[in-house]
């Protein structure tokens, strides 16, 4: 049976204080993943605190990061051995390319994660759309590639359902899906401006068993790719009617930060694209369908830093 856990999108100022310090870890199917795992597990979601947080994170701020190393991260994804497994190839590929040791810092949660990532601790990162916008926007970064397939999401609804015709009527109703900050949840809930209209999350692992807990009753309406719903209501009867389809998003992308020289990006980009560069991204690829990555742009992700914008680090 798949457990699933109710995330309030508001909590108290005293549960924030006797929680602001835990780290949370996730898994990879949390994550903004085209392609997600069915298996069905509880998933930790980082908290949403009502205090405002001002992010000490700038550009200039990225120029104190000290180490003489340069630092590549990505998300919380899987255990440290597995992660080790598919960014060392790529890592050991960057020391060569830049001419300077390139180390990877593995992240168990998304607190430390976010922490790090907006004091301007990592200089290469991979991972979503709108944390490469928010980069992009406060700490100077540039997408160098990325992976090609881009992301649209689709709200949906059972097709039966007569109360619910439009994003407006999910607030305050339960709606299956992943944990914040997934790419789908986070786009699900820019649609709703007032935090005391926001609908509350039932924590679901794996976009089809967010579709089949709808199915189920267990929620009013669920996010998925539009490629999920496609394969799983494709008859010429839907069982469910859609209320929102997102706009195209570009895909998760590798950028650089400014202690990463400008004349140094192409050169990056050519060899993460080159035979050899393929061969360093296979293990990567390969967790997200396998297709060779393509040239990113910072025009492609301008304006996606505002899907973050009621998570903590990130305002």
């Amino acid at each position: 049976m798949c457990k699933t856990r109710l995330i309030p999108l508001i909590r108290p100022l005293s549960i924030v204080m006797t929680l602001g310090l835990l780290a949370i870890p996730t898994a990879h199917a949390a994550q903004n993943d085209p392609v997600q795992s069915d298996k069905a597990s509880n998933v930790a979601a980082a908290y949403r605190p009502l205090e405002s947080f001002q992010s000490v994170a700038a550009p200039e701020n990225t120029l104190k990061n000290i180490n003489a190393d340069l630092v590549f991260s990505a998300p919380p994804r899987g255990s440290y051995q597995e992660e080790i497994a598919i960014y060392q190839p790529i890592v050991d590929l960057l020391s060569k390319v830049i001419g300077k040791k390139v180390t990877y810092q593995y992240s168990d949660n998304w607190l430390s994660y976010s922490k790090d990532m907006t004091d301007g601790n990592y200089d290469i990162v991979f991972d979503g759309p709108a944390f490469n916008g928010w980069r992009i926007e406060r700490l100077s970064h540039t997408p160098i590639v990325r992976l090609p397939e881009d992301f649209v999401f689709a709200v949906i609804t059972k097709a039966d359902n007569a109360r619910i015709n439009q994003m407006k009527d999910l607030s305050g109703r339960m709606i299956c899906a992943h944990a914040p900050p997934n790419l789908g949840t986070i786009t699900l809930l820019s649609q709703f401006d007032n935090p005391a209209r926001q609908p509350v999350i039932v924590e679901t692992k794996g976009w089809d068993n967010a579709y089949k807990a709808l199915l189920a009753g267990k929620c009013a309406a669920t996010v998925v790719p539009i490629k999920n719903l496609t394969k799983n209501d494709a008859g010429a009867k839907r069982l469910t009617k859609t209320l929102f389809q997102s706009k195209a998003m570009p895909n998760q992308a590798i950028s650089v930060g400014p202690r990463i020289a400008p004349e140094l990006h192409k050169k990056i980009a050519q060899a993460l694209l080159s035979e050899e560069g393929r061969q360093a991204t296979a293990k990567l690829r390969m967790a997200y369908a396998g297709k060779d990555f393509v040239p990113a742009t910072r025009d492609e992700y301008a304006g996606l830093g505002n899907l973050l914008k009621s998570s903590l680090y990130y305002r």
